[in-house]
């Protein structure tokens, strides 16, 4: 009689070898940017400092973080990488409302994320069978939850944010929630 649980021993060893070429793979850029920051500025890293050019490919970008000086350059890039993207996979306006897609900060988030996850999944040599792979899985689930999730009400080229309260425009609001502590232990 066959082992019921092998399929599932079989699926963790993949994830295991998965995981563990992620875990070098990481190593390999955290590795890289470290050298590259430290050559560009003393003490400095490319993460501190957001230049695009001591960043590493496939370093992950914040936004807000990036150096005003350096925001200009790497936002192109960014922006011709989307243009290139929802050209290649023929994207439509609702996928990727091509009026406004920037002005919607967890789209431009998600898209980042997959910008750099892109960059890592080609730009490496030792896994560029499984990288490319895996990227293509997650832009297929990332500009599902862009049509899905991030975006308001936009439409054919028409602008509309979500309804909703914002949350981070009230002070006494966080003052009640910091104040009100963890809920107790159920």
């Amino acid at each position: 009689m066959p082992d019921p649980l092998g399929p599932l021993f079989d699926a963790l060893e993949s994830i295991n070898a998965e995981l563990t070429g992620f875990t070098a793979r990481l190593a390999r850029l955290e590795d890289a940017g470290a050298i590259r920051g430290a050559a560009g500025k003393k003490g400095a890293s490319s993460e501190d400092d957001g230049s695009d050019s001591t960043r590493v490919p496939g370093t992950p970008i914040a936004w807000h973080k990036v150096a005003e000086d350096h925001r200009e350059e790497l936002w192109g890039k960014f922006v011709s990488w989307v243009v290139r993207m929802a050209d290649t996979y023929e994207l439509t306006t609702e996928q990727l409302p091509h009026a406004c897609w920037w002005e919607h900060g967890a789209v431009v988030a998600e898209l980042t994320a997959l910008w750099t996850g892109w960059e890592s999944a080609y730009n490496s040599e030792e896994d560029a069978a499984a990288g490319p792979y895996l990227w293509h899985d997650a832009w297929a689930r990332g500009i599902e939850r862009i049509g899905r999730m991030w975006l308001g009400e936009c439409t054919n080229g028409y602008h509309q944010q979500k309804s909703r309260t914002v949350w981070g425009t009230d002070p006494a609001y966080r003052k009640t929630a910091i104040e009100a502590g963890p809920p107790g232990i159920v």
